[in-house]
Order: structure tokens, then C-alpha cells, then sequence
């Protein structure tokens, strides 16, 4: 796909960042993000320290620019026990060292956007976190008017789990943000909507027994439309009284 604002056919390609990258990733964060990072954060990533990362270059681009910096993702790995998602994760708390991989930050130079680089990048963090026998989780935030971002993750089949009130503090003001999760190595939600229709199915069925064995032991005896309130005495209907089997875990789709 030839970009318009690109003079020429790019190749794209993947790879470690490096510390050459520093100026160039410093200036592509200033570029996108409101927020400024500290320079302990870029030191980090380009030396490894805790953050694992991928770049984007493109080996056409003209001035001897072909190794440079086009597009990133950095990610930090984070124990399952110490995230703010472990509710969402089927977490065996006796397994301890079960962990996660957080997207710290993603972004792609302007004149490369819609070329499916950030889709490329967020596939490099999803296979390593994958091949991390303990891994369960690839999540992030994302700031509840980056609509581009929030319909990218949803493409790419990350589940928006919870908004966040006033997650951001930018410029003086409060914004809100999602959650998303990507599930990995079998790492799924406390209920999956499989698990939910089944259970759904099956409270169904019980509950039909019961009113079919209530039915044949008095079906000679018509019970009556109305039961009497023990405190007033007025006559009320018989309601009974129904509940979600899995209502908690319904409560974090928002």
C-alpha cells in the first residue's frame, strides 16, 4: 500500500531498539504524546533495562535514513499478583511467578501511519508474550479519545475490560481511560462468553426441572395466582426472585 505523503515504495522491517535509536525515539515520543517521559525511561529502553521494545525503519527510505526510526512499541513485564487485572485473568494464586506483559508506549511516525505498522508491532509484543511459558496477558491503557488506537486494539482482538475515571492527568485536566487485555497461553477472563452461555443454558434446564417436578407432584392441585403478604395482608403476585449466576463477572464489561 503506497502512502501518499511517502515518496517512495517503503520496506518495512522489524527490530530491537538499540541505544543509536535514543535521539531519534525521544523526539518521536515528543512528537505524538502529550505526556513527556523522563530521560531514565528512554535510557531504559534502549539499554534493555527492565523494558523490552521493537522499532520500525524503513530500508528504502533516501539519506542514508533506512536503519532509522519510524515506529515503536516498549513493553515492561509486570507479576500477575502485583497488576491491577488480576480479576480479569484466571489467576492460580499459588503459582506466583504467573506474569504479564504491559504496553508501556506505541507509536509510528506520521507520513507511515495506515501502512499496518502499529498492527505489526503489536504482534511482536503478543508472539514474545506467548512464548513466555508463564505470561497470561498482554494489557495497556489507552486514553479514551485516541479512537484510532481503541478501534486498532479492538481489531486485533484485545477485550476493552474497564474505562478508568480520570486515569490521565494532562495539562491541567483529568481524561479517562480503557483497559484492554489480550489473553495468551491460556490466561483467559474468570468467565469466558462461552462459560457464560453454558452456565446461562444450564441454570435454564435446572430450573425448568424443578418447575416440571413441582408441576407432576401437585398437578392435582391448581395452586392459587395470588400469595398473601404476612405483614399487610394485602394480596400481591407471586414473583420469584432471579439472579445472574455470573453477574460479577458481567460487571466488568463497561
Amino acid at each position: 500500500m503506497l502512502n501518499l505523503k511517502l515518496s517512495h515504495n517503503p520496506l518495512i522491517q522489524y527490530r530491537p531498539i538499540r541505544t543509536s535509536d535514543l535521539e531519534v525515539l525521544e523526539k518521536i515520543h515528543g512528537d505524538l504524546f502529550p505526556i513527556r517521559y523522563e530521560s531514565e525511561f528512554f535510557q531504559n529502553v534502549v539499554n534493555g533495562r527492565d523494558i523490552v521494545s521493537w522499532g520500525a525503519v524503513d530500508r528504502n527510505r533516501p539519506n542514508e535514513q533506512s536503519d532509522e526510526l519510524i515506529g515503536f512499541v516498549t513493553a515492561r513485564t509486570v507479576l500477575a499478583k502485583d497488576s491491577d487485572i488480576e480479576e480479569f485473568l484466571r489467576y492460580d494464586s499459588s503459582r506466583s511467578e504467573q506474569t504479564l506483559i504491559y504496553i508501556l508506549t506505541l507509536g509510528v511516525a506520521d507520513s507511515y501511519r495506515n501502512l499496518g505498522i502499529a498492527s505489526s508491532l503489536i504482534r511482536e509484543v503478543i508472539k514474545y508474550a506467548s512464548n513466555i511459558p508463564t505470561c497470561r496477558a498482554v494489557y495497556l491503557h489507552v486514553i479514551s479519545y485516541n479512537n484510532p488506537a481503541i478501534y486498532l486494539y479492538k481489531k486485533m482482538s484485545f477485550q476493552c475490560v474497564r474505562r478508568l475515571s480520570a486515569f490521565y492527568f494532562i495539562n491541567g485536566q483529568h481524561y479517562d481511560a480503557y483497559l484492554f487485555i489480550y489473553y495468551v497461553n491460556g490466561g483467559r477472563s474468570p468467565c469466558s462468553p462461552l462459560e457464560l452461555i453454558k452456565l446461562i443454558v444450564a441454570g435454564a434446564k435446572s430450573g425448568f426441572r424443578m418447575v416440571a417436578a413441582k408441576l407432576w407432584r401437585k398437578e392435582d392441585r391448581k395452586p392459587s395466582k395470588w400469595s398473601k403478604c404476612k405483614e399487610s395482608g394485602s394480596l400481591l403476585p407471586t414473583k420469584h426472585n432471579k439472579r445472574m449466576p455470573t453477574e460479577g463477572a458481567l460487571s466488568q464489561f463497561v
